[in-house]
């Protein structure tokens, strides 16, 4: 199979046009279209993801796909933007139909779920790997940035964390219980919060997405802002099934593994007691935002000068 025969067969079909949406021209022409409403930001981003470091090898194509898309679009959620389209490189080790049919039937999936179309793309012959460029936008100005963090702030993250890091340790188990069974679907199939894009960008003065562990991610935020912060371990997040999964290192899951695509986000004291209640539910309150450099847990230095956190695309390999 051709290349253009590759593309017309399996991507194609992910490119149909939305009734809404500022994508004009699709794949088929040398470039792309999208049309900005005026006082609109347009918000892109790119992601790599390259077989044996950011997802294991032979691992299945249509939990692939979900993935790819999922974690490229959870860098839009945390600009506060709203998702519009996206762009796909492949390049494949050899052409297997039916890896191809499983992997675009996964991102076909995701890209309805996250409202996205594919607005192009190319492939190519060489170590599976993906990159994917996703595009969104936001009121003119509105995009949150990690750099506006302010000492007082309080410091919130949204749903649970540490499931998908500790969903590594099972996914070669032949019979996974219920626990394991529910760290793999977080791991699996990550949900990027792009339903929360419209309220934080309201309300946050700050945001980043947990990809890499919460705190390898917040450290981001503290150095673009030149803050510093506190955080209680007593109030990280944590679902039953990693609880009954890690016992005493579920915190440490939470704390230092990635592929959550959770947002830690940071928000004044005004802000925050003025925002919705169907907002706050969503999320939680682990600390404050101090004025004085450093990241503390429980009065702790944790920063990542004084100790390695998070995922690192350069020494990591699944």
């Amino acid at each position: 199979m051709g290349e253009f025969e590759l593309i017309r067969r399996y991507f194609l079909p992910l490119a149909g046009r939305r009734e809404s949406g500022s994508l004009i021209l699709g794949p088929g022409d040398d470039c792309a279209i999208q049309r900005i409403p005026a006082g609109r930001d347009l918000v892109f981003s790119v992601d790599a993801l390259v077989e044996g470091v950011h997802f294991p090898r032979n691992y299945r194509p249509d939990y692939l796909g979900w993935r790819a898309l999922a974690a490229a679009a959870s860098d839009l959620a945390a600009m506060g933007a709203d998702p519009e389209c996206f762009t796909l490189a492949l390049t494949l080790p050899a052409v297997d139909e039916q890896w191809l049919e499983d992997f675009s039937m996964g991102l076909r999936k995701a890209s309805e779920a996250f409202g996205m179309e594919l607005a192009g793309g190319d492939t190519t012959s060489g170590p599976l790997t993906l990159s994917l460029q996703v595009h969104g936008t936001v009121e003119q100005g509105a995009g949150i940035r990690r750099s506006g963090a302010r000492p007082g702030d309080l410091i919130a993250v949204s749903g649970t964390l540490g499931d998908a890091g500790a969903a590594l340790d099972y996914l070669s188990e032949h019979a996974p219980s219920a626990d394991m069974l529910a760290v793999l679907e977080r791991y699996h199939h990550p949900w990027p919060r792009l339903d929360l894009a419209c309220a934080i960008r309201q309300y946050a003065n700050a945001a980043v997405d947990i990809s890499d562990g919460l705190l390898a991610d917040l450290g981001h935020i503290l150095a673009a802002s030149g803050v510093g912060a506190q955080i209680e371990s007593g109030r990280m997040p944590l679902s039953p099934a990693l609880v009954r999964l890690k016992g005493e290192k579920a915190l440490d899951c939470a704390l230092r593994s990635g592929d959550d695509y959770e947002l830690c986000l940071c928000f004044s004291r005004e802000n925050w007691e003025r925002a919705p209640e169907s907002l706050k539910r969503q999320l939680t309150v682990i600390g404050f935002v101090d004025a004085e450099p450093g990241l503390y847990l429980d009065g702790v230095d944790c920063s990542l000068e004084a100790v390695p956190a998070g995922f690192d695309h350069f020494r990591s390999e699944l």
